[in-house]
């Protein structure tokens, strides 16, 4: 098997794939392409075809339909009838008879076929074509092929030349290929694989649908590029329908064409295969010897059978997994209701959890039943203290529903408990459902509150669409000063989050404080001083930090609220922010695991972020690394905002991974965040593609894309700039952009701020900018000595990522002015600290060849040059004109004259041609 990496949808690259396919056939003359179904076959299959055609090669298509299998020698008619008529009357009388025949012509004899006539009919025809230009054979859907015409193309293909090409796509089946035997053993089998997260995203963006869905819907049709564009479908039409934006966590309608691509994919499975997988689908956490005590004593053998067919992951230690999250939603949905009780029922008898054995039995039922809703209230209070809110939610609302009409204060009181886990969990879909049925009875208006805050909670950052719900629960809570306190709270968060203003947020938080003393609330009212105190230093506020410690001294119960609204929680964010990583990271290692216990998804997350934050700025980019991916899987197992996750995921890429990945996560939390309007992570994925643009020489973008950071930080009104140290990097961007006097400009006031608040680490980046604008500026002795303070000053902060990225910025200084010996030394230093940390990418960039070391690059050959008079350099050199240039580099049409006279100046060069010659021989 050969494996590819491809896609499936035209608008989503298939160049990997389509490349695995044509090696295939330039080395053997045949390949086989497979894949289930909505995976993109016919897409690639296309894009080959279209190649062939574009080389003027003759492409013979066959696309048999499944009522096809059963009609004997139906293909081959197919394939001869699109055979040109030329080639037809160049056969023997024999054979154009039994060709004839097959195609049921008017004039055909009736007497009976002539079977060895057809067969060699066929191998003269494609010989005949191949004499005067190759032939591409293309047979999509070739598990449809009936028998008949299956044998007939064997014998065949076996006697054709090797300019008789052959592609086969066939859909992955339980049973035994088709292709393999029709192309002969030995044939090149590409597989299609499934998209990855990025590629849905894409996908999903191409097609107009929210990318923030993109990590649900890959789970969801595990980069099933048909399944995914149904999934998203359906959503955003549920969403209509309900007159509101899809929500990141609302479950997926597997319903309409989503169903149909499940069911299409499920029918790979034979039938005793499907009803070992309905049982899996019921069940929690199927393995194989749970489905055998549940009655299926062959499920072993059925499960490889479904494997085979690409529907589950069966591993070692039996644990069975769907490829796609859809698939059991679809067969639980298709299957009856007595077949769905009867394995409920199975799988109550079968399970070890009496948890699981509870909601089992709850399942299998659909009346009420006092005892039974008791048991299910006690089940999901053990799964509160499991910290498994989300199941405790779920079976809240199970609850609710088998408590008997007569006992309706039990039935509200369970319902609000519901709403109230669902918000903990982040779970909107469990959280609204809830609240509507808490709304629809004649519940107390605490309890209304408490069933609208659990919405507000599950929204995680969208909560610039829920101006209705805080209207509501402000009304309803009148009267109550802690209802009112929780309530403006909420609000306090949704002013930061959503609208991006400090002032509006610290003001709602000091009402929200007063509210809770008044009601005598001290955990609300440690929530609303942690508020104040976060806003305080947006805002530059010198008392921010005893507003803390009012906080802090208050008692600390379990927090209601989250941990990440806590000040515990705050007091670890100012440690990150003042560079005591040390302090930060030995807190956040006692939070994790109570966070872990509390079941709320957005603290643990908010905890992981905060691991990668110090991580990386620690210099340890593999431990970095390891808390994203966790903090993404959270988030895409949780239904969190994605926004967050994808700006962690990018931060962690670019420091330890890959420039590109980077990106892509940035451009994705960019999307998400503009989504779900929110601003404040809007800003940090703007920051994390600034620096990427900055670090893999495209200063024109990072100019533009910091300046947008700068636009949203200062309509947040966000004076400290420790928070995010987006300043250093615009002013190295417009430096880097010829623009030293604009990034001098943009240094002075910060840096007196940063100096005036203590945050020395924010000094030091913007020192190492002010000794790239000296450098630019021709005082290059100044740049040198600032530069190596800097990186003194970077290491006794224990930042060594700063320190690499200041010996680089070291080394380009000396290599201006043409000192290769302490350029090549600032380059080894900067790579050790690099190599060390383990930040691949910017490894790589120390590795920058330096003039004198024998390199033969051009951007080594300008070293006089700055960054910008280099890329314009080359791209003047490669053939651009002034005005293609300025448009690639986003200059005027002036700068760039100007800009290239000082190139030719300092190269000492009079033409375009000169210029070329000088990159090249220097």
């Amino acid at each position: 098997m050969v494996a590819a990496t491809g896609h499936a949808d035209t608008s989503v690259g298939h160049g990997e794939l389509i490349k695995a396919v044509d090696r295939a056939l330039t080395t053997h003359g045949r390949a086989l392409l497979t894949g289930p179904a909505g995976a993109g076959k016919t897409e690639v299959v296309r894009a080959v075809s279209a190649a062939a055609e574009a080389r003027r090669e003759i492409v013979l298509r066959l696309a048999p339909e499944a009522a096809d299998q059963w009609i004997p020698e139906a293909s081959a008619a197919a394939l001869l009838a699109s055979v040109p008529a030329a080639a037809l009357e160049e056969l023997s009388g024999p054979q154009r008879t039994a060709i004839a025949f097959l195609r049921r012509e008017a004039d055909a004899p009736r007497a009976g076929r002539d079977h060895v006539a057809l067969r060699l009919a066929v191998v003269e025809v494609l010989r005949t074509l191949a004499v005067r230009q190759p032939v591409l054979l293309v047979i999509d859907n070739a598990q449809w092929l009936d028998a008949e015409s299956t044998d007939l193309l064997r014998f065949a293909l076996r006697l054709t030349p090797t300019r008789v090409r052959v592609l086969a796509a066939e859909r992955v089946q339980g049973g035994a290929p088709v292709g393999e035997p029709l192309c002969g053993p030995g044939v090149p089998a590409v597989r299609v694989p499934p998209l990855g997260a990025d590629e849905v995203a894409e996908l999903l963006l191409r097609h107009g649908l929210p990318a923030r869905l993109a990590g649900r819907i890959h789970q969801a049709s595990g980069g099933n590029p048909r399944l995914a564009l149904a999934l998203g479908h359906s959503l955003a039409e549920a969403a209509e329908a309900r007159d509101c934006s899809a929500h990141h966590a609302d479950p997926l309608p597997v319903s309409g064409q989503a169903r149909e691509v499940a069911r299409r994919l499920l029918a790979g499975a034979p039938a005793q295969a499907r009803r070992t997988l309905l049982l899996a689908a019921l069940a929690s956490r199927p393995t194989i010897s749970l489905l055998r005590r549940a009655g299926r004593p062959d499920a072993e053998a059925e499960l490889a059978e479904a494997e085979r067919a690409a529907l589950v992951r069966v591993g070692e230690d039996g644990t069975v997994e769907f490829t796609a999250g859809a698939l059991p939603t679809a067969l639980a949905a298709d299957a009856g209701w007595p077949e769905r009780a009867a394995g409920h029922a199975a799988l109550a008898a079968a399970v070890d959890d009496p948890v699981q054995a509870v909601r089992h039995r709850a399942l299998a039922v659909d009346t009420p039943d006092q005892g039974l809703a008791a048991e299910i209230t006690e089940a999901a209070a053990v799964c509160r203290s499991r910290g498994q809110r989300a199941l405790a939610a779920e079976l809240g609302l199970l609850a609710a529903e088998r408590t008997p009409s007569r006992l309706a204060d039990d039935e509200l009181a369970r319902l609000v408990t519901a709403a109230e886990d669902a918000g903990w969990a982040g779970r909107a879909d469990l959280a609204r459902r809830a609240t509507r049925a808490v709304l629809a009875r004649d519940a107390s208006p605490a309890d209304r509150v408490r069933a609208r805050l659990a919405v507000i909670d599950a929204a995680g950052q969208a909560l610039g669409a829920l101006e209705e719900t805080f209207a509501y629960a402000m009304d309803e809570a009148a009267g109550d000063p802690a209802l009112q306190a929780a309530v403006q709270l909420r609000i306090a968060w949704k002013h930061n989050l959503s609208d991006g203003d400090p002032v509006r947020s610290r003001d709602a938080a000091a009402e929200a404080g007063a509210l809770a003393a008044q009601g005598g609330d001290q955990t609300a009212e440690a929530m609303a001083l942690t508020v104040r105190a976060r806003m305080g230093r947006i805002l530059g506020d010198a008392g921010a930090e005893e507003i803390l410690a009012e906080a802090l001294a208050l008692p600390a119960p379990e927090v209601p609220l989250g941990m990440r609204n806590a000040p515990q929680y705050l007091a670890v964010r100012h440690a990150l922010f003042d560079d005591r990583l040390a302090d930060a990271r030995r807190q956040l290692m006692v939070l994790l695991p109570a966070v872990r216990r509390t079941g709320s998804a957005e603290d643990v997350f908010e905890v992981l972020r905060s691991l990668t934050e110090v991580e990386l700025r620690s210099g340890r980019c593999e431990a970095a690394s390891v808390h994203a991916r966790r903090a993404l899987e959270l988030t895409i197992e949780a239904g969190l905002s994605p926004g967050p996750a994808w700006y962690v995921a990018a931060m962690a890429e670019t420091m330890g991974g890959s420039f590109a990945r980077a990106e892509s996560y940035a451009r994705r939390g960019i999307q998400a965040s503009q989504e779900e309007q929110d601003q404040v992570f809007l800003s940090r994925s703007l920051h994390a593609l600034g620096l990427i643009e900055l670090a893999t020489g495209e200063a024109a973008k990072a100019v533009a894309t910091l300046r947008r950071v700068a636009e949203l930080e200062a309509a947040q009104q966000v004076v400290d700039p420790s928070i995010l140290r987006w300043h250093g990097e615009l002013a190295e961007a417009l430096i880097a952009a010829d623009a030293p006097g604009e990034a001098a400009e943009l240094i002075d006031p910060v840096r007196a701020v940063a100096h005036g608040l203590g945050r020395t680490g924010v000094v030091a980046a913007l020192d190492r900018a002010r000794a790239l604008c000296l450098s630019a500026q021709g005082d290059a002795d100044a740049a040198v000595g600032l530069l190596e303070d800097t990186a003194q000053r970077f290491e006794s902060l224990r930042l060594p990522l700063e320190r690499g990225r200041t010996l680089l910025a070291l080394a380009r200084v000396e290599r201006r002015r043409r000192r290769r010996a302490p350029a090549r030394a600032a380059l080894r230093a900067a790579a050790e600290v690099f190599e060390r940390a383990g930040a691949a990418p910017w490894t790589e960039l120390a590795r920058e060849p330096v003039p004198g070391d024998g390199a033969g690059s051009p951007v080594t050959a300008a070293a006089a040059l700055t960054e910008a008079e280099t890329r314009l350099a080359l791209l003047v050199s490669q053939g651009a004109s002034n005005q293609e240039a300025a448009a690639k580099l986003f200059l005027s049409v002036k700068t760039v004259e100007a800009r290239l006279t000082r190139i030719y100046q300092k190269l000492d060069v009079r033409s375009r041609a000169q210029l070329a010659t000088a990159l090249r021989t220097r």
